[in-house]
């Protein structure tokens, strides 16, 4: 991000709802952080965590997150009639390697901080996390909003396909 201009480009950061925005529609809540025309933004969350974490952790009742799944295509599809072009990415990042991250920043001081017990209580729930993340791109995968599946255990192709994959969006969006 750091070469970008950041009068064009914004990184938007959200974590678990505050109890004001649980009053709101959940996607109420991104809807500022969408970029204007000729603008472009870094979602480091969104709102897919209705039918990942939310999901899975119960924190969303069941019709709520099924009922989720058409409320984002029809949110995505709306903003892409606008001009908004939707460049999604799923990084996978396999068990071994997962663990093996977890280990390394487990031991690194300047990183240890980053790694919760949380983050190692949802590892045991992989299989359901795995589960989600499957029906989540099987029923929110479309035209103006495809996902792009990215191996992840080796960062710099990872970082390479994710570059070459936005560039590759907004080329086509400019024709």
């Amino acid at each position: 991000m750091a070469p970008l201009d950041l009068r064009h480009v914004r990184v938007a950061q959200f974590s678990a709802p505050t109890p004001d925005e649980k009053r709101h529609h959940f996607l109420w809540r991104f809807w500022d952080d969408l970029p204007g025309w000729g603008g472009m933004a870094v979602f480091d969350r969104t709102w897919y965590g209705r039918v990942l974490v939310e999901r899975v952790e119960g924190f969303a009742a069941e019709d709520e997150w099924k009922r989720a799944y058409g409320e984002i295509v029809d949110f995505e599809r709306m903003n892409a009639v606008e001009g908004m072009v939707f460049v999604k990415f799923w990084l996978h990042v396999s068990e071994e390697e997962q663990l093996k991250r977890f280990r390394k920043r487990e031991k690194e001081p300047l990183k240890s901080w980053k790694l919760t017990e949380e983050d190692w209580r949802n590892r045991e729930k992989r299989g359901a996390y795995e589960a989600a993340v499957e029906e989540m791109l099987e029923r929110t995968d479309h035209e103006q909003g495809p996902w792009t599946l990215v191996e992840g255990d080796n960062k710099r192709f990872a970082r390479v396909k994710v570059i070459e994959t936005v560039i590759a969006a907004m080329e086509a969006a400019r024709r």
